[in-house]
């Protein structure tokens, strides 16, 4: 009998923004290797890369695969196939694939992708490695894809969750969603704290249907497979599906803010945290965003804090002296304003007391002295008790030292929830005997 062969299989960027979606394609490859009998390793992977790159279309996530095949090169020119038929190039998308034969990945691909994670990476220093490596490759238009495609089969999880994803049939992509909205408020009462992100209470918002035409319909994100199935029971559609995939994800872990932001470098679109002294107070500008500066190893650094994320106000309270840890991302410099850092949280480590000189209180009356005078000092006028100095008061701030995230609706899909605050979930077991996979029937 032929000895089967372990295919690791990355693609990324087969959508844009009008239609089409990498994990709609991985649904419908997964679907040909069942039929195949192929076996499947571990869970397909969506793995969301550095948020803030230009030219991703919504969530900037790639696809792993890691099969066993008795006939690898029949399924290769399939899954190839199933680019160049599912892929929305004529609408801008720079789909890549990537084929790797071994059930050990090297070190580097891991490097590769923690890269991806945090930085721009160049498709170019892409292409390089893919020939370093002798990877089978395959790339349409300008080969973007390929820092997804390659970093899909690198990542190395040290947190990870899981996201099942419905699909339409095809007679409703682009067509108006319709949920039920109490439903995912239900859903997420009853399976708290083990999905995150359903429905955002404070601006009674759904999260898990997007707004484009793709082909999408509901994404459930939780810590483990049997809360998702319980989870999609709970809602109310008016919609017959074509089915499900669950994916093994990063999604919620914030990996992408691992990493230190080098001030010395301080290049546009990287990504990850940062610690500075307030050195310059908030100030809210037009639309409601505010903009503060810290310094950092003797550099000052201008950060932002957009409405939309729902704690500008309480941004406003910092004050010059403050000790903050930022997590966020460069913005590219413009014509009117400097390289800015763009922040996803804000945790206060520290509080200047905020304290002012008043006149002293007389303690027989208990009323305040009045001034005799410059460098005269203060008298009571009821009963003629004398003071010499004004006192200190202390006035409690109006911010703690705490962790303030933006409201649920402003969650980037990496953005770790506060549910998640201190969780590690390092293993999601495998089981094939799970309905990982589902086609609903017509």
């Amino acid at each position: 009998m032929k000895q089967k062969t372990v295919l690791n299989v990355g693609f990324d960027d087969t959508d844009s923004p009008k239609g089409m979606c990498t994990t709609y394609l991985a649904y419908k490859i997964v679907n040909y290797l069942k039929k195949e009998k192929v076996e499947f390793l571990d869970f397909p992977k969506l793995i969301r890369f550095n948020p803030n790159i230009p030219w991703k279309t919504r969530g900037n996530g790639a696809v792993g695969l890691k099969i066993k095949t008795n006939n690898p090169i029949k399924i290769k020119k399939k899954i190839v196939d199933f680019i160049m038929k599912y892929s929305d190039t004529k609408n801008g998308a720079n789909p890549a694939l990537v084929f790797y034969e071994n059930e050990t990945i090297p070190y580097e691909f891991n490097e590769f992708s923690e890269l991806a994670l945090y930085k721009l990476v160049n498709r170019n220093y892409a292409k390089k490695f893919a020939r370093k490596k002798n990877l089978e490759s395959f790339y349409f238009g300008n080969g973007q894809g390929l820092v997804g495609a390659i970093g899909a089969i690198g990542y190395k999880f040290d947190d990870q969750t899981v996201e099942l994803l419905s699909y339409r049939k095809k007679t409703k992509f682009g067509k108006k969603r319709i949920i039920s909205h109490e439903s995912v408020k239900t859903m997420q009462k009853k399976t708290l704290p083990y999905t995150f992100n359903n429905y955002d209470e404070t601006k009674n918002n759904i999260l898990i249907t997007p707004h484009g035409p793709d082909p999408v319909f509901y994404g459930i994100r939780g810590e483990n497979v049997k809360s998702l199935l319980k989870a999609a029971k709970l809602l109310k559609i008016k919609e017959r599906l074509a089915g499900y995939l669950i994916f093994k994800s990063n999604q919620g872990t914030a990996a992408h803010l691992k990493n230190q932001i080098d001030i010395n470098e301080f290049k546009p679109y990287t990504s990850g945290t940062i610690t500075g002294i307030i050195s310059k107070e908030p100030i809210m500008e037009k639309g409601g965003h505010v903009f503060f500066s810290i310094i950092s190893k003797s550099k000052e650094l201008r950060c932002a804090v957009y409405e939309p994320t729902g704690i500008t106000t309480k941004m406003m309270h910092l004050k010059k002296g403050d000790k903050v840890r930022i997590g966020g991302s460069v913005r590219k410099a413009s014509k009117k304003h400097p390289r800015i850092i763009n922040t996803e949280f804000i945790h206060v480590l520290n509080l200047q007391k905020n304290v002012h000189f008043t006149n002293p209180l007389c303690t027989r009356c208990n009323k305040k002295m009045k001034s005799k005078g410059r460098n005269q000092g203060f008298q009571c006028i009821k009963c003629g008790r004398k003071a010499r100095k004004k006192i200190i008061q202390e006035i409690p701030r109006e911010i703690k030292q705490e962790l303030y995230l933006p409201i649920a609706s402003a969650h980037r899909h990496l953005t770790r929830p506060r549910q998640r605050i201190g969780i590690s979930n390092t293993h999601i077991r495998f089981d094939n005997s799970i309905p990982w996979l589902h086609n609903f029937k017509n």
